[in-house]
């Protein structure tokens, strides 16, 4: 790795991570295409750089949550334990069976998509509904974060993209599930990263992670996670609804066009 390579890895995670950490999102699904496409990451090596870059990133946001009591509660618990086994079948999948970058981007597109246009619809003109009638229930989430769990093993991406969407238009505030939802993402990046360096010692092929690269763009998105935390609570409700909203609506967008290249 050249250090202009690592430079321009470190400023991407720091501008990404500001963005997202105040929602809940690492900001890994927005890195990927960049790691392909601009820093000539091979696959699937890709993955495991991306797992990387949410292991060194995601602490920095946690430390501000953490001070502020926003990782109590047991959403963040059921979450975690859905997602770590799924993150482990992910990642021998990915290793073995190889599946088409195509597939994933159209499926991520047909899901976020409509996904985002619903939570910015619901964040401007809110529907009227009984409390807690929207919430998921315990095996819900769990079953939900085994399911990001495996699309995270598989492709490299912060579950907090598909989990943050999703809970918040159930009804759970987003100051409940950022904090969740980037925990969450730590935690199975951290055993995805693991389970992808023992398996690059008995496999064949680029299954290592680049760790000069991963551990750049992790230190841009440690700093700008924090700076994102931090901005949280000074931020709206409904903008940080709008904003998951509209992250969601561009990430669908990039890999629809992506899926159809």
């Amino acid at each position: 790795m050249t250090w202009s390579t690592g430079l321009l890895g470190f400023v991407a995670g720091l501008l990404i991570s500001v963005a997202t950490a105040p929602v809940g999102v690492s900001g890994a699904v927005f890195l990927l295409p960049v790691q392909v496409s601009v820093l000539g990451v091979p696959s699937p090596a890709v993955t495991p750089t991306n797992l990387l870059y949410n292991v060194v990133s995601c602490p920095g946001a946690l430390l501000r949550y953490r001070s502020s009591g926003g990782l109590r509660g047991p959403l963040t618990r059921l979450l975690v334990i859905g997602a770590v086994p799924g993150v482990l079948i992910g990642a021998v999948v990915r290793v073995f069976a190889v599946p088409g970058a195509t597939v994933f981007r159209a499926f991520i597109a047909v899901l976020l998509l409509p996904l985002g246009a619903w939570l910015c619809a619901r964040t401007l003109r809110p529907a009227r509904r009984a409390a807690g009638a929207s919430l998921p229930s315990p095996r819900a989430t769990t079953g939900l974060a085994l399911a990001v769990g495996v699309a995270g093993g598989v492709y490299g991406i912060g579950g907090g993209s598909l989990l943050g969407p999703i809970l918040v238009g159930r009804g759970v505030p987003v100051a409940k599930v950022a904090p969740a939802a980037l925990a969450c993402t730590f935690v199975t990046s951290l055993a995805g990263a693991a389970a992808y360096a023992l398996l690059s010692l008995t496999a064949t092929g680029d299954i290592a992670p680049d760790w000069a690269l991963g551990l750049a763009c992790g230190l841009g998105g440690l700093c700008g996670g924090y700076l994102g935390a931090r901005l949280q609570p000074r931020l709206p409700e409904t903008g940080l609804r709008l904003l998951l909203g509209v992250l969601a609506l561009g990430i669908g967008l990039l890999y629809a066009v992506q899926a159809v290249s």
